[in-house]
């Protein structure tokens, strides 16, 4: 692919991103974002099937690979449960914070059968992104440090909370008063460590 045609998807997909994020997933079509990005709606179809195949090559190759780089940075599955699950925290709330339009496909991803598409098409399988995290987890399970509970069951434990309070940030972007702080959200993490603790 020539120079010119990279620049020409990267505008692409980044355009996408940002009108999921500024309208919503249901407002994006092929023909706005083609407009938004100058260039006709002929050559997004030249690389993408359809909105969902776009979608798709989004989630993977440009939302959840650096969501998943930044979350591991100097991250290590040996570290002590509480050190541990507040790097995790901070990596992913200074990375969301930041990337709201990454943020925003995450929380759509989450919500609607495009996860499950993603991963099929790339035949991704559980375990393949995040798996320090699962090691992890599994580390402190076997040393009888936390609760013995399914994958799914401690994922949503670990990053529920905190997209949440994400979400709240976001939300008081526009407020007069930013209540979503570091400080909060290192004693919000404190209260999730205490709840998966045996």
């Amino acid at each position: 692919m020539r120079p010119k045609n990279l620049e020409k998807e990267e505008a692409i997909r980044t355009i996408a991103l940002q009108i999921i994020a500024e309208e919503g997933l249901e407002n994006l079509s092929m023909q706005k974002l083609a407009k938004a990005a100058n260039v006709s709606p002929r050559t997004i179809y030249i690389k993408y099937e359809n909105k969902e195949d776009l979608l798709i090559t989004l989630f993977i190759e440009d939302v959840l690979g650096a969501y998943e780089k930044a979350v591991l940075e100097n991250f290590n599955p040996d570290v002590d449960f509480n050190q541990g699950v507040k790097k995790i925290w901070l990596n992913t709330f200074h990375y969301l914070k930041e990337n709201r339009n990454s943020f925003a496909l995450l929380q759509y991803g989450k919500s609607s059968p495009l996860l499950n598409k993603a991963f099929q098409k790339a035949n991704i399988k559980q375990g393949h992104f995040f798996a320090p995290i699962h090691d992890f987890l599994q580390l402190n399970v076997a040393k009888n440090i936390i609760r013995d509970f399914p994958h799914d069951v401690h994922r949503a434990m670990l990053f529920s909370p905190l997209l949440d309070l994400v979400n709240e940030y976001f939300n008081y972007k526009e407020r007069p008063e930013q209540i979503i702080t570091e400080e909060i959200i290192l004693e919000c993490c404190e209260a999730v460590i205490k709840g998966m603790l045996k």
